[in-house]
């Protein structure tokens, strides 16, 4: 991108470039300790998880601030308006995410007293690690404005989706076999849930990419494949 006259405006774009970058790596470590804990039934690491959602909100709030002002002292243009834009959007997303692996953290505290077989909780692992994979390849593809490469993130949501669908019905068979279950796997339903969403805000940030390089929306319908028919609340299962 060329520089501006006023070099101080190449600053403050640079600067909430930064942010982001900081914001993404605190999202990423947040989703992947948020996993970690609910596998080790580690309720140190999960109340860890808790406390960093404040500073990935402090982020946020400081990003949008700056975007805000940046907008009405420059008064950008194309490409550096959607520059702007897409940094409220993409922090917008990246708060999002580090409110559900902080949900998933409160889900680990809240059944860190319970012992059920470990291979109940693995196929969440298994989402989560898509969702990481997701989430690190679409902040690189922010990071360099590789649209393929956003593109690439935004067709593989509907993997994730896929193994929703499949650990949903698997843990209602659990919940069947044994009441004693029933509590637990809630609890893990929900977490499933959580990683899905973090998925779909992988898909947001992919879209953004796309505005930001071609200035327009990105075409079709995202490659969904939740089929699972159940009562939600706040797009999260309800108990």
């Amino acid at each position: 991108m060329p520089g501006h006259i006023v070099t101080s405006y190449d600053t403050d774009l640079e600067n909430l470039r930064r942010s982001i970058s900081e914001m993404g790596g605190v999202a990423e470590k947040m989703t992947a300790e948020a996993t970690d804990a609910l596998v080790r039934r580690d309720d140190t690491l999960a109340q860890a998880v808790i406390v960093a959602d404040k500073r990935l909100d402090a982020l946020q709030r400081d990003i949008e601030e700056r975007a805000v002002l940046l907008i009405a002292r420059r008064q950008p243009l194309a490409i550096d308006l959607r520059e702007t834009i897409s940094a409220i959007r993409v922090s917008g997303d990246l708060e999002r995410i580090g409110d559900l692996a902080k949900n998933v953290a409160k889900r680990v505290v809240a059944i860190s007293d319970q012992a059920p077989a470990q291979k109940i909780v693995l196929g969440v692992r298994h989402m989560s690690d898509l969702a990481e994979g997701q989430l690190k390849d679409v902040l690189d593809a922010y990071a360099s404005r590789d649209v393929q490469a956003a593109h690439d993130v935004w067709e593989r949501d509907g993997e994730i989706d896929a193994l929703y669908n499949s650990l949903f019905r698997e843990l209602l068979t659990y919940m069947m076999e044994d009441p004693r279950n029933i509590s637990f796997c809630t609890h893990l339903l929900f977490c499933a849930k959580n990683v899905e969403r973090i998925g779909d805000h992988t898909t947001n940030i992919a879209e953004t990419i796309h505005y930001l390089a071609t200035g327009e929306a990105l075409a079709g319908d995202r490659p969904k494949n939740d089929a699972s028919n159940y009562a939600t609340v706040d797009g999260v299962p309800a108990p």
